[in-house]
């Protein structure tokens, strides 16, 4: 029964944990709303977000893999969410030629893929990390 009992409650914690990572990088994104752009259609917002919700399971699979306690498995998915939060601004930060905001917001489909690839890149990383 027991691992029926922690599926379900990693299961659970993963839903709390991608919710609050997304509602976390929907508020460091100022220039536009993810959920409109994405109810318009805009394919480099909609994966720029699917990388993040991916890199943010990334990171807490390999915590559950490694943790002996849920509680654990919390904690790295919480620093697992801003460690991806900085990893974005860093994203921005060293593209000086454009802003990775701006390009999103106008559907560049390009940057979109790289921002996708930049999550699902250091999820692995982090991931990794966790042993």
């Amino acid at each position: 029964m027991e691992p029926f009992l922690l599926t379900i409650m990693y299961f659970a914690i993963a839903i709390v944990v991608i919710l609050i990572g997304v509602a976390v990088f929907e508020l460091i994104t100022t220039k536009y709303k993810d959920w409109d752009e994405i109810l318009a259609g805009n394919k480099a917002v909609a994966l720029s977000i699917s990388g993040k919700i991916i890199g943010i399971s990334i990171i807490l699979a390999f915590a559950i893999y490694h943790s002996f306690a849920v509680w654990e498995t919390l904690v790295w998915g919480g620093l697992g969410v801003v460690l991806q939060m900085i990893g974005y601004l860093l994203f921005e930060a060293f593209t000086r030629k454009f802003s990775v905001e701006e390009q999103l917001h106008k559907g560049n489909l390009a940057v979109g893929i790289i921002s996708f690839g930049v999550s699902v890149g250091l999820a692995f990383v982090i991931g990794a990390s966790i042993t």
